[in-house]
């Protein structure tokens, strides 16, 4: 399982419906309104969008707060990291981390190097900064996929300035950004560089809960966006995602409350998680929570769990995670209390 929400490969092992801990969606579902919008969108199928997107843009930028030149829209985060990743030298991917990093890096021919997490997961700077060229791309989840950590604001600024000095780029990857704490936002820490050098990625897949719309967007120079308008795709947005992203952006009592719900949960979660016997729980500032296995491995653990009902994340295709590690999301309490007592029934076996 090399991406979570493959639910068609194994409907077959159970009877019933499953529920599904390996993709990490915001369990309260799209804003509410959300389909009137769609079904009173469905003439603009009939014409193509506005190939620049102005509309979509400007809300975007309302959102982020940032202008609507520095705006860069995609078919989901992964076409905007392709795109960044075309216009780089070298790739360095710091492990373990979402695999699409390296995978579209090696598509396009690129080099790359690898820079593995310090063992508790935040990020070596000095090893970066012993490598990093000229014309490289740092991708770096911001949280981190599948650690759930974001980066130390300090240490941020700190690899930000290593990339200026080397004429380097850096691109964060921030699609779980809104379940995050609020102790920073990297568009406002970046705002006063003009965003030189940076791309800031997020998308409407995970908070919003519409992987299924292909709605990636983020904020880079002017320099960059014009660079990758050079290119991008034409009409990678279609009309009904578009009418999508000219709804949700707006939805503030939807946004906090999804923020409130996934912190309850999630502080819940954690600590239920913490007093079972025989794994070990990362700390998390995300909707997702990494596990080590200490007395199974992932595979034993998976079936456990789909016999059950319950699709989980196993790890090991993560380059730097074995095959004891596994990856569960924050749902409703009423499912998290479901995955609760079939760990409890694992940790009796």
């Amino acid at each position: 399982m090399e991406h979570g929400g493959d639910l068609l490969s194994y409907e077959d092992y159970y009877d019933g419906e499953l529920i599904d801990y390996s993709s990490n969606i915001n369990p309260l579902g799209p804003p509410k309104g959300l389909e009137k919008i769609l079904i009173d969108s469905f003439n603009s199928l009939e014409a193509y969008p506005d190939i620049k997107y102005r509309k979509l843009k400007k809300s975007i930028s309302s959102y982020l707060k940032c202008n609507d030149e520095n705006i860069v829209v995609g078919n989901g985060a992964v076409e905007l990291i392709d795109n960044f990743i075309i216009l780089s030298n070298r790739v360095f991917v710091c492990t373990p981390s979402f695999s699409e990093y390296e995978k579209r890096a090696i598509v396009h021919g690129k080099e790359v190097i690898r820079v593995p997490y310090k063992d508790d997961f935040t990020i070596d700077i000095l090893a970066i900064g012993s490598k990093i060229q000229k014309g490289d791309l740092v991708i770096l989840g911001n949280p981190n996929n599948p650690t759930g950590l974001r980066i130390d604001k300090i240490e941020l600024i700190m690899l930000y300035d290593l990339i200026k000095k080397t004429k380097s780029y850096l691109l964060l990857d921030e699609a779980f950004f809104e379940f995050c704490p609020m102790d920073y936002d990297s568009i406002e820490v970046f705002r006063n560089t003009n965003y030189e050098n940076l791309g800031i990625i997020r998308a409407a897949t995970k908070f919003f809960a519409l992987p299924g719309i292909r709605l990636g967007y983020g904020c880079t120079s002017v320099d960059l966006v014009e660079k990758i308008s050079n290119i991008e795709l034409p009409w990678s947005i279609n009309s009904l995602a578009e009418s999508a992203g000219n709804y949700i952006f707006h939805n503030e009592e939807y946004i906090e409350e999804s923020k409130e719900y996934i912190k309850k949960e999630r502080d819940y979660l954690f600590k239920e998680l913490s007093n079972i016997e025989g794994i070990r729980v990362y700390p998390t500032e995300t909707n997702y929570i990494l596990i080590e296995l200490l007395n199974w491995n992932e595979e034993y653990v998976f079936k456990f769990f789909l016999e059950r009902g319950i699709v989980i994340r196993k790890c090991s295709s993560f380059i730097g995670l074995d095959n004891n590690h596994i990856r569960v999301a924050v749902k409703s309490r009423e499912n998290n209390i479901k995955l609760m007592e079939i760990l409890k029934e694992l940790e009796n076996k």
